[in-house]
């Protein structure tokens, strides 16, 4: 394999299964670090699944500048962009987390157009093809937008949505041999590489550490390492051009994927609650916590999404829940990730 692939932030946890996974498949991989310190922490964590030798080489490139991007991008025959910007999910202007996204990712996309690459595949989120929470249950596809003017969207799901519909504004005016493919995750679990970035993994972490009780919230399982095989998979299929793919797996309400780690865990699961808190509790509770307070405009709310299309046009099927969410507790509760 001579090709080689750009994976935007490195450090992140999806980031890190795309690149085990590329290079598990022959890739060179050149990935972005916001600082030279952090490409050895990187090379670390990855050297825990493979050898990466020397096909994973890194550039130094941050989100929030222009500088670095076209070194990064240059020899490079696709792109992976992963990454996003951190910060809260409720922040009070949510423009500090939105406008960095989309900014990012139009940076990310220019210079990959810029230097002809072959495809960039965006890693954007369920959240941008959601209907409003407030209403009834319902199961979408692909060809659903969330409503931008939607009153209960978190920064963190409006984010998501302005940066994706940006990228694909962006590319009805381009003309040229790059092409873009968007994939869409539910709530993404899975063996954590890098203890420095957990992502949505924390919600195990936070069951684990014993919960008084699981509030009234469900997810979409993805397992991090499906979700990276669907990136490539849309990297390299000609008919994956111009689409995007939902990729999301089973739902489960917290008190499920408790149940879950009691039933694969046993005694190390000892913490993980087994009552159910009412709505009351968790609203009264996110007024204080923040974490709880990004999570409280889900309670009781079960809006599916389907993959059919990345199953029928990619040939991917996500893996059962009960497995991701108890490799994810595994890896949680090893040494090298506690300590």
């Amino acid at each position: 394999m001579n090709e080689t692939v750009l994976v935007t932030g490195g450090t992140g946890f999806v980031a890190g299964h795309c690149i085990v996974a590329l290079l598990e498949r022959g890739y060179a991989v050149r990935t972005t670090v916001r600082s030279a310190a952090r490409a050895e922490a990187v090379r670390t964590s990855v050297s825990t699944t493979v050898d990466p030798g020397d096909r994973l080489s890194f550039a130094v490139a941050d989100l929030t500048s222009d500088e670095g991007w076209s070194d990064a991008v240059a020899g490079c025959d696709h792109v992976l962009h992963v990454a996003s910007p951190l910060g809260a999910d409720a922040p009070k202007d949510p423009d500090a987390l939105i406008a960095p996204a989309r900014d990012g990712a139009l940076r990310v996309l220019r210079a990959a157009t810029e230097a002809g690459v072959g495809r960039v595949v965006m890693t954007s989120a369920c959240a941008a093809a959601s209907p409003p929470l407030a209403g009834p249950d319902s199961t979408s596809d692909e060809t659903r937008w969330t409503d931008l003017t939607d009153p209960s969207l978190t920064a963190y799901r409006k984010s998501k949505a302005v940066s994706e519909q940006a990228v694909w504004d962006f590319m009805a005016g381009y003309e040229g041999p790059t092409t873009l493919t968007t994939v869409l995750p539910g709530a993404v679990f899975g063996p954590v590489l890098n203890p420095g970035n957990r992502g949505s993994v924390q919600v195990i972490e936070r069951l684990l550490g014993g919960m008084p009780g699981t509030p009234r919230i469900g997810f979409e399982v993805v397992d991090v390492r499906d979700l990276a095989d669907v990136h490539i998979r849309a990297m390299v299929a000609p008919e994956a051009a111009g689409q995007r793919f939902i990729a999301a797996g089973e739902f489960l309400w917290m008190s499920d994927i408790a149940r879950e780690l009691r039933a694969g865990l046993g005694a190390a699961a000892r913490k993980v609650p087994t009552r159910t808190l009412p709505d009351w509790t968790v609203r009264l509770t996110a007024r204080l916590d923040p974490g709880v307070r990004a999570l409280a405009p889900y309670l009781g709310h079960k809006h599916l999404h389907t993959s059919a299309k990345a199953e029928q046009v990619l040939g991917w099927k996500a893996r059962p829940a009960a497995e991701t969410v108890i490799d994810c507790a595994r890896s949680l509760l090893a040494p090298r990730v506690v300590g």
